[in-house]
């Protein structure tokens, strides 16, 4: 029997000495022969030029290795905040993680929001706290840090005491006590299940504890079953230096064979990556990732065979950016390229404006604004700019409501009933269907649930996109001959605005966490800046010289600040921010009138529907559809 295979996934907060880990990790494992670094511009991974420019890792890669009867596959993710999606996109395939914290700085804003994204995908996590080589808390300190911060099963693994892990579970408790200890088998299984949190201290730089690391990884990472029918989860797209387009997946089930029909086409070559460089092989099994050619229409978190589809990213894009295109340039062609690359970033979310000529690009902050310049220019020749920017606002509903869409010119006919429903904050969209398949075809059903999925609904506040709601089809109705499929996207789409324009809406903002460190004399200022940028703070914390600050403060309100901390402390002050998520905005009735958005004049979302009358079609005003609606509400009308 070969070898198990392991998929092992390197996050961390930005200058915490990752790209150090991996190093150390495939030069300890035998990968390498040599150590890279990153101020070297050498690193085994870091090899696109941007990422040597820069010296932070801006794309997800890989390297493999073998560890006593594991084939690994080490998995490196950018550290910095603007690039947390492209973390964030590896987490479904991981079989577990490593988190990296330095032993200088203890847990950043950013750690935080990795935390709870390993949380919300449920992977099992090893923590490395790395720079113990280096002035700053002890381990003991940093151990406390991480049990009361992140989790109380983080466990010291450097010697692992049994009684400890135990404590951590009642089910190992007992055994525990029960037989004076504990397998390796339930320890991996209470890792697996998220339950015991391995920490290990060292030295990347210096090769310290690092073969106690991989040691314990060996030791005690979770094992997988798979099935035996195919399944795989599509979690990249990228090119190749010569063009091909790349589909990467990690195999959750079965083979996959070369030639075999895939996502209606046929995989050319299976390639397994290290570094820059593949092997390529004729089959790929359970638990392997590859990477395979010959899939145009492939998306990522696509599931194929057995494997579902992914769920939404927690993470979404904060600011939105207008592209000033060259003087002349094809704006057909620019479209096309910025579409290329949303293919491979599904955050860098691209706009064109059909009304106003205008192309728009929706980022996470402006690293990742200044890499897209670059990479446009390196990759494309394009030569682009880009204007200030403006916060990324979404909008939601704050009670339950059925809306209403019907749709019948002469010769046409759909009506489409979708209630809409609040969720919690961060929920994102959910849809669902209770309509009978004896009033409704599952043709029309299954028709009506695409259209709620395929395109960006708009609230009617701001024109903003919606969010965190729950979309159910309750009823439908076709007409045996007049009935096309393009009548129900029609039907759908005004349901849902009708619905939106007959409840109340709330406006949403994205929020940041910061972290801001300060010499003691310049508190007041921070405090009294923070306050007026509509601010959250927690009580002040003393570290030496500095005084540490914590809270959270509106994306909007953000601006330049970080140039101005770094101004006013002359260099000595540290902002570090990471984007948490979203919340009721902080001041609605500026940015709706600021807006000026007439939900009724923008026709391309029209609420209103199409009646026949004497055989025209008729437009009816939204707030008198129920007036002439061939079904009747199922709920009350409005909620």
């Amino acid at each position: 029997m070969g070898n198990r295979h392991l998929n092992i996934g390197l996050l961390a907060h930005v200058d915490s000495g990752k790209t150090s880990l991996s190093e150390a990790l495939l030069y300890t494992a035998g990968a390498k022969r040599t150590l890279g670094r990153v101020d070297h511009r050498d690193a085994f991974l870091d090899t696109e030029p941007l990422e040597q420019e820069r010296g932070i890792t801006i794309f997800s890669k890989q390297a493999r290795f073998s560890r006593q009867n594991w084939d690994i596959t080490l998995v490196d993710t950018p550290g910095h905040g603007d690039f947390a999606a492209e973390a964030e996109r590896v987490l479904p395939v991981l079989d577990c993680a490593v988190l990296i914290i330095s032993g200088t700085d203890g847990i950043q804003p950013h750690t935080v929001t990795l935390w709870q994204l390993l949380e919300m995908y449920h992977v099992p996590t090893f923590l490395f706290v790395n720079k113990m080589d280096l002035p700053g808390l002890s381990r003991e300190a940093l151990l406390s840090q991480l049990q009361s911060r992140l989790h109380p099963g983080c466990v010291d693994f450097t010697q692992p005491d049994e009684e400890s892990i135990a404590m951590c579970d009642e089910g190992l408790l007992a055994s525990y006590l029960e037989n004076g200890s504990l397998t390796p088998e339930q320890i991996s299984t209470a890792i697996a299940a998220r339950q015991v949190f391995p920490c290990l201290f060292g030295s990347a730089l210096k090769l310290e504890g690092i073969e106690e690391f991989l040691d314990a990884l060996a030791d005690y990472a979770p094992v997988q079953n798979y099935g035996a029918e195919f399944g795989a989860r599509v979690y990249k797209i990228s090119r190749d230096p010569q063009g091909n387009r790349l589909t990467w997946l990690k195999i959750t089930g079965g083979t996959l064979a070369v030639r075999s029909p895939l996502a209606g086409e046929k995989v050319v070559q299976i390639r397994l990556y290290s570094g820059e460089k593949f092997t390529a092989v004729d089959t790929a099994e359970a638990g392997m990732l590859c990477a395979v050619t010959g899939l145009s229409q492939t998306y990522i978190g696509q599931g194929l065979g057995t494997e579902p589809d992914g769920k939404t990213p927690a993470l979404q894009p904060v600011m939105t950016y207008r592209v000033k295109l060259p003087q002349g340039y094809d704006t057909t062609r620019a479209v096309g390229i910025f579409r290329e690359l949303a293919e491979e970033d599904p955050l860098l979310q691209v706009l064109w404006e059909e009304r106003t000529k205008q192309l728009k690009v929706r980022i996470m902050g402006k690293i990742q604004l200044e890499i897209l310049e670059k990479l446009l220019s390196q990759r494309f020749s394009l030569e682009v700019s880009f204007d200030n920017g403006q916060v990324v606002y979404l909008e939601t509903i704050l009670s339950p409501v059925e809306g209403v869409g019907h749709f019948e010119p002469l010769r046409h006919y759909a009506e489409a009933h979708i209630l809409l429903e609040p969720l919690p904050l961060g929920s994102g969209l959910q849809f669902d269907s209770v309509c009978s398949t004896d009033s409704l075809h599952p043709q029309y059903r299954n028709l009506i649930m695409s259209h709620m999925r395929e395109k960006t609904h708009l609230g009617v506040l701001t024109g903003s996109p919606i969010t965190d709601m729950k979309l159910t089809l309750v009823a439908g109705k076709a007409h045996v001959k007049h009935t096309e499929g393009g009548d129900f996207r029609q039907a759908t789409y005004r349901a849902i605005r009708q619905g939106l324009m007959r409840t109340k809406s709330c406006l949403l903002e994205p929020i940041y966490s910061f972290m801001l460190t300060i010499p003691q004399n310049l508190v007041g200022r921070a405090m009294t800046d923070i306050e007026a940028m509509a601010g959250h703070c927690q009580l002040p914390e003393a570290v030496g010289e500095f005084v540490r600050l914590t809270g959270t403060l509106p994306a909007a309100r953000l601006g330049d600040y970080p140039e101005q901390v770094a101004a006013y402390s002359h260099g000595q002050g540290q902002l570090q921010i990471s984007f948490l998520g979203y919340a009721p905005c902080h001041n609605p009735e500026e940015v709706i009138a600021a807006a000026a958005y007439n939900p009724e004049a923008d026709l391309e979302n029209t609420p209103d529907s199409v009646f026949c009358d004497h055989g025209a079609g008729v437009n009816v005003k939204w707030n008198e559809v129920e007036n002439y609606m061939h079904i009747p509400y199922t709920t009350k009308a409005p909620l």
